[in-house]
């Protein structure tokens, strides 16, 4: 439940959720859990997803097939391997939205680069037009995310997928203290 800027685990509408007491172990074991950067971090993924799925589903594609529309269109042909590394995704995930995409037909399986192990994919003409009539719709969601994360909370989401991607070059392990350095040397607490 969602009161003044707090959620809560235990009641729902103002009613106790757990027979009117919190034992003590889900209590210690939740505590601080409005803070929790877990629920934070998925509670600002859905919102911006919502964002741009509000915004791209009149042309009935989803923001996951969008950016990997976009992703193959940058580093077409493409084998599954490639894309999924591109993407960050693990292979169930990347088959389960390219058989989507494929089944739309904005995408397509190239034959003649095939090596027998991998099926490079392209995108398909009708896949350009797709990302050509979306573009508008895709810089309104653009907009739309950052009024709402702000100056702040672009470079904050940006810095940390940077990390995220490139952890070899933004931090080192330093070796006398075993904590994380940033790139100008400042060392970072335990859990940064």
């Amino acid at each position: 439940m969602y009161e003044g800027g707090k959620f809560s685990l235990f009641e729902f509408q103002g009613a106790p959720l757990l027979g009117g007491e919190k034992p003590a172990l889900i209590s210690d074991l939740v505590a601080g859990i409005d803070d929790n950067v877990l629920v934070r971090a998925r509670l600002l993924s859905r919102a911006v997803t919502g964002i741009y799925d509000d915004k791209l589903r009149p042309f009935g594609v989803s923001s996951a097939q969008f950016a990997l529309l976009a992703v193959i269109c940058q580093t077409e042909p493409a084998t599954r391997a490639e894309i999924a590394r591109h993407q960050h995704l693990d292979k169930s995930t990347l088959t389960r939205n390219l058989k989507t995409v494929l089944a739309e037909g904005w995408v397509k399986e190239v034959l003649g680069h095939a090596d027998g192990r991998s099926r490079p994919i392209e995108l398909t003409t009708a896949g350009k037009d797709l990302l050509i009539k979306v573009h508008p719709a895709w810089l309104a969601a653009q907009a739309e995310a950052k009024a709402l994360l702000g100056k702040d909370g672009i470079a904050a989401v940006i810095n940390t997928a940077d990390r995220i991607l490139n952890p070899s070059e933004v931090s080192t392990r330093n070796a006398r203290t075993g904590h994380e350095e940033d790139v100008v040397g400042i060392e970072l607490a335990e859990g940064e």
